[in-house]
C-alpha cells in the first residue's frame, strides 16, 4: 500500500518569531536580486536572507523587492521573515556599510542601521553574524560583535540573533559565555560530515534552530548515488526533493538560491511529497559512506 503524505511544518515558533522552514537566499544575484525575490515571494517562498555585505550580496534590492510586494498589497511585513548578517571587513570589499575604524560595537550598529535603510523595516527578524574572524576559537573582536548583537536584541530593533560558519567546538565556546545565546547556526552543510551532524546535535540540545545551505552545490557528487536516484523514482520527484525533504525530516530549516521560478515551486513542493521512510534518511544522512 502506497505511504501516505506526512506533513512536516511550514512555519515554526522560535521565541517570539515565526520562522519558515524553507528561506531564499539571495547571494550572488546581482542585477537580477529585485526581480528574483519578487519571483521567490509569489512562488510561496515567506523567508528572505540576505548580508549587508556588497561583494556578495545586494541587500537594498532585496528591500526594493519587498516593499514592492508590501505596496501591492499582497503581502505584509508581518507576513515575511527578514534575515540579514553582519560582515567583518575582512569579508568585505571597498563598498563598506560602516566606518572600518570605528570600534566593532559601532560597526554593528552602524551595519544594522544600513541594513534597515535598504530593506525600509523597522526591524529585522533575524540578525547573524557571518562568521568568526577565525577557523578556530573564538577571539576578543568575535566577542566584541556578538556583546553588541545582544544588546540589539534586548533593545527590540532585532528579534533573534544567530551565527554563520561556526564548528562545533566555537559553537560550543559561545554557548558557554554568551548572555544571550544564538536563536539560529547557518552553515554550509556538507554530506561528508552526515550533514553537520556535530553542530545539528548541538543545536537540537540547545534549542537553536539550524540552516543549512549549499545542500545541493556542496554534495553534487554525493546525490548522483544510485541509492538516491531510487529514492527520487520511487517518491515520482526531484533529487532537489530528496534532499530537501531529508532535510526537513531531519529538523533543518532549508535555504535555497535558486534563480529558476520552476525550480522554486519544485523545491517548496518538498512540504508535500511522501516521507522518507527511516531507512531512506539513513541513506541520505550516511550518503557519502556508500
Amino acid at each position: 500500500m502506497a505511504q501516505s503524505v506526512q506533513s512536516v511544518q511550514r512555519v515554526i515558533q522560535h521565541g517570539p518569531v515565526a520562522v519558515p522552514t524553507f528561506i531564499y537566499g539571495t547571494a550572488w544575484k546581482e542585477e537580477n536580486t529585485q526581480v528574483l525575490v519578487e519571483t521567490a515571494l509569489a512562488a510561496g517562498f515567506r523567508g528572505i536572507d540576505t548580508a549587508n555585505q556588497r561583494r556578495h550580496y545586494v541587500e537594498a534590492a532585496v528591500g526594493d523587492a519587498l516593499n514592492a510586494v508590501i505596496e501591492q498589497g499582497s503581502l505584509t511585513r508581518e507576513d515575511l521573515f527578514v534575515q540579514t548578517k553582519f560582515t567583518d571587513v575582512a569579508a568585505q570589499d571597498h563598498r563598506l556599510p560602516y566606518d572600518p575604524r570605528a570600534d566593532y560595537a559601532d560597526q554593528v550598529v552602524q551595519s544594522l542601521q544600513s541594513s534597515l535603510d535598504h530593506l525600509r523595516t523597522s526591524y529585522v527578524d533575524a540578525y547573524i553574524l557571518h562568521g568568526p574572524s577565525t577557523l578556530r576559537g573564538l577571539t576578543a573582536a568575535d566577542w566584541e560583535i556578538w556583546r553588541a548583537m545582544e544588546q540589539l536584541q534586548n533593545q527590540g530593533v532585532v528579534r533573534s540573533i544567530g551565527i554563520s560558519n561556526i564548528t562545533s567546538e566555537q559553537l560550543t565556546a559561545l554557548l558557554e559565555e554568551a548572555s544571550i545565546k544564538p536563536s539560529f547556526v547557518q552553515n554550509r552543510c556538507f554530506a561528508r560530515t552526515r550533514w553537520d551532524a556535530a553542530t545539528r546535535a548541538l543545536c537540537r540540545d540547545n534549542d537553536i534552530c539550524y540552516q543549512g545551505f549549499s545542500l545541493l552545490t556542496a554534495n553534487a557528487a554525493e546525490l548522483n548515488r544510485a541509492q538516491v536516484h531510487a529514492i527520487a523514482r520511487r517518491l515520482g520527484c526531484t533529487l532537489a526533493q530528496v534532499v530537501f525533504r531529508f532535510c526537513l525530516q531531519a529538523g533543518m530549516i532549508v535555504l535555497t538560491g535558486t534563480t529558476r521560478k520552476q525550480h522554486m515551486r519544485e523545491d517548496l513542493g518538498a512540504y508535500d511529497i511522501e516521507e522518507l521512510t527511516p531507512q531512506e534518511m539513513d541513506v541520505i544522512e550516511n550518503v557519502a559512506r556508500l
